[in-house]
């Protein structure tokens, strides 16, 4: 089953062709990077813009690239939720376009659920039950993942996203946007244990995770530093920040796995491809004696690909929609 695949959630265009839920056949991505690190950060209506430019002509390419015609098709699906609104207002209705046209199946996927299901592309022997860690600009939560479009929220973020910490770190540091592969880069120059900076509790919700207070702390540190002319260590606080933020997520992923007996832990998201907490989740999977699956560094990131793996496994589920499918800023992973 061939599926033409849409994701338009933040500021990649991306269309792909994926096979059967596990061969990825094309994956085209245009990036809005350089366009939005003028700002420090993505401009809403330009990403939406700069979507509608791109859609038509990607989509074409990734047909070429997989050596397909627009008859080899099976379905289509598409990124409705969550993102940007006007952002995924561009994909899901370029989508539903193409799927009427082609009068095949339109399948709506859940952007986390789209993250998660990159790891089907890299690993063939990986199948559900396991535990996820899905970490991004937009969404931080650790989830039991039942079967493939069985899934529960076990814990997650109370306000801020890890990924959107990292942008804001970056920025306060000089770094480009976005913040993430910058701050990596920067941390690896310094052993840390300078800087001491919070780590979160919620009482009563031991799985759940606040970023709020540690990006105000280095929002804080550095503005203080330049107040009173003290010389920040950059890299010492990049390094204290990355392990503030390991220190949240990978303690509380273990803990999930052994609430829940499960031996299988896959990360999935952007901020999943920080070496810092690769690196950690690495240690702590040994340690329990957890099997640890991490997307390669190309999977990580907002792709297409992504996008027509799960939503190979939602069509199977029976999950399609009809033309009145409509795009959400926030949706919970579970509906």
């Amino acid at each position: 089953m061939k599926i033409l695949a849409f994701e338009s959630s933040c500021d990649e265009t991306a269309v792909a062709v994926v096979e059967d839920g596990r061969k990825v056949l094309s994956d085209a991505i245009a990036s809005q990077v350089d366009i939005h690190a003028i700002y420090g950060g993505v401009v809403p209506e330009i990403a939406s813009r700069k979507h509608v430019e791109a859609i038509a002509a990607l989509t074409e390419k990734a047909l070429a690239d997989a050596g397909c015609t627009r008859s080899d098709i099976d379905a289509v699906a598409v990124t409705y939720a969550p993102g940007l609104i006007g952002a995924v207002l561009v994909g899901l209705s370029f989508a539903k376009s193409v799927a009427y046209a082609l009068n095949v199946p339109l399948i709506p996927v859940h952007h986390i659920r789209g993250h998660i299901a990159a790891n089907y592309l890299a690993f063939p022997d990986l199948e559900p039950p396991f535990l996820a860690l899905a970490i991004s600009g937009g969404n931080t939560l650790i989830i039991d993942v039942r079967d493939y479009t069985d899934m529960e929220i076990l814990g997650s973020t109370r306000d801020d996203a890890a990924g959107e910490c990292f942008d804001k770190a970056a920025r306060v540091l000089g770094l480009t946007y976005p913040g993430g592969k910058p701050i990596d880069e920067l941390a690896q120059k310094s052993q840390g244990g300078v800087y001491q900076l919070p780590h979160s509790k919620v009482d009563g919700a031991p799985l759940d995770m606040s970023f709020s207070g540690l990006k105000t702390a280095v929002v804080n540190l550095a503005h203080h530093a330049k107040q009173v002319g003290e010389e920040l260590d950059a890299s010492a606080l990049a390094r204290d920040f990355t392990k503030a933020v390991s220190d949240t997520l990978v303690p509380r992923a273990m803990l999930a796995a052994q609430q829940t007996g499960r031996k299988t832990i896959v990360a999935a998201g952007g901020v999943a491809a920080n070496s810092i907490i690769r690196a950690d989740l690495e240690r702590e999977c040994r340690k329990a004696d957890c099997k640890l699956y991490l997307p390669p560094l190309r999977l990580c990131g907002d792709n297409g690909a992504m996008i027509g793996a799960q939503g190979y496994y939602e069509f199977l589920a029976g999950h399609t929609a009809d033309m009145s499918l409509n795009a959400y800023a926030t949706r919970d992973i579970t509906d």
